[in-house]
């Protein structure tokens, strides 16, 4: 058989089946496409797959007229063992729901798309926190070099994509029904621009209309084409804890941004984060990086900006806190109050007034405006961060 007669056959079974049916994904590895489709043809038995509702496909089922119906779009099927097909997908052998195809359409090479990428999902009914932190979210990471793999969806997953695009990155969008086929239709416009500027993907052949079984299933694949999923907005029942659990199944980091607790819409994020341990809290893109990257690949540290107070030395800035804010007292004073003595008490004052800290008048100290304001900022180290003998 010649490869195009294989393709075709493919792009029948993919015709004829739903994704992802374990005994019939298991049938087509121990014997093949053509096999498949051949004992389908017959009605022989292909483990718990009802095969007579198969036949009543079959009888229908065209791959050579999907093929051309694809082809008139600028779409291609492309099937495991093809140069483009993206290796990470045959993770989801792992689980016995491994991938027929992918019916495909965008310029780029699929696997080029997603040799780097993360999946950003969530609910479609986002607030605008939620939609925000995606987009902003998804602008970092194509900032970095990394893609947007969502569902094309309203909500978080729109913004997703918005959001990759705005800053000039690579998306892909992965729909639950045929690749000639916006879903839902007020993403249109979003539809065409991923398809011309990034990838779009399906498992469903060309005419496919979307159904509620299908979202499910095709969560599977915008876990597997990812390194890692962020859930941004999640409500307690919500289609994208499915995309958490395939990516927790095979190995892929899973992760949850936090929000309100009074909020409804992060519910299912703060679910994920106390019932799965190996969940991590991410807030920006660095923290995403971080998880997915190489080593290396660490967040910045986020830090209020340095003040005067937070170079002081341990013994200077314990002198700092004896003193009082507006009264004058004498040195010997902060010495007791402190409990040092008068001369270390008296080198450190020196030092602080040095500073602009404090200052002397009539031989009694107190501190400075700048000194009040820097106390009040209350940014010196924490008593559990100085060192045990700060004393």
């Amino acid at each position: 058989m010649s490869v195009d007669d294989e393709r075709v056959a493919r792009a029948t079974l993919m015709r004829v089946v739903e994704p992802g049916v374990t005994g019939l994904l298991q049938h087509v590895a121990d014997v093949g496409v053509v096999q498949t489709l051949e004992d389908i043809r017959l009605g022989r038995s292909i483990g718990e797959v009802d095969v007579a509702a198969l036949q009543h496909r079959l009888s229908s089922a065209s791959g050579a007229e999907d093929l051309a119906a694809a082809a008139q779009i600028g779409a291609r099927l492309v099937a495991p063992g093809d140069s483009e097909w993206p290796t990470p997908l045959n993770d989801l052998d792992w689980v016995g729901r491994s991938s027929l195809g992918l019916w495909v359409r965008g310029e780029l090479p699929l696997a080029e798309a997603v040799g780097r990428s993360i999946a950003i999902v969530g609910t479609r009914t986002a607030t605008d926190y939620g939609l925000l932190v995606a987009e902003t979210m998804a602008a970092e990471l194509a900032d970095l070099g990394w893609g947007v793999v969502s569902g094309l969806a309203y909500g978080i997953d729109g913004a997703a994509h918005r959001g990759a695009l705005a800053a000039g990155g690579v998306t892909v969008g992965v729909l639950a029904c045929g690749i000639d086929v916006p879903y839902p239709k007020g993403h249109h416009k979003l539809y065409s621009r991923v398809c011309a500027e990034g990838v779009v993907v399906t498992e469903h052949p060309p005419g496919s209309s979307p159904q509620r079984t299908r979202f499910l299933v095709r969560n599977r694949i915008i876990a597997a084409l990812s390194l890692g999923t962020v859930v941004v907005e999640m409500a307690l029942r919500s289609g994208a804890r499915s995309t958490a659990a395939h990516a927790a199944a095979i190995n892929r980091h899973v992760m949850a941004v936090p929000g309100p607790i009074t909020s409804a819409m992060s519910g299912g994020c703060h679910r994920l984060l106390r019932d799965r341990p190996d969940t991590v809290l991410v807030t920006n893109a660095a923290e995403v990086v971080e998880q997915c990257g190489h080593i290396g690949d660490l967040a910045p540290h986020a830090s209020e900006p340095a003040r005067t107070r937070d170079l002081l030395g341990p013994m200077v800035a314990r002198v700092f806190d004896g003193v009082p804010v507006q009264k004058r007292v004498p040195v010997a004073n902060i010495a007791r109050t402190v409990g040092v003595s008068v001369d270390v008490a008296a080198a450190s004052l020196a030092a602080l007034a040095t500073a602009g800290l404090v200052e002397c008048v009539e031989d009694g100290w107190a501190m400075t405006q700048v000194g009040r304001a820097d106390r009040k900022a209350r940014t010196g180290p924490d008593a559990d961060q100085l060192a045990l003998g700060w004393w």
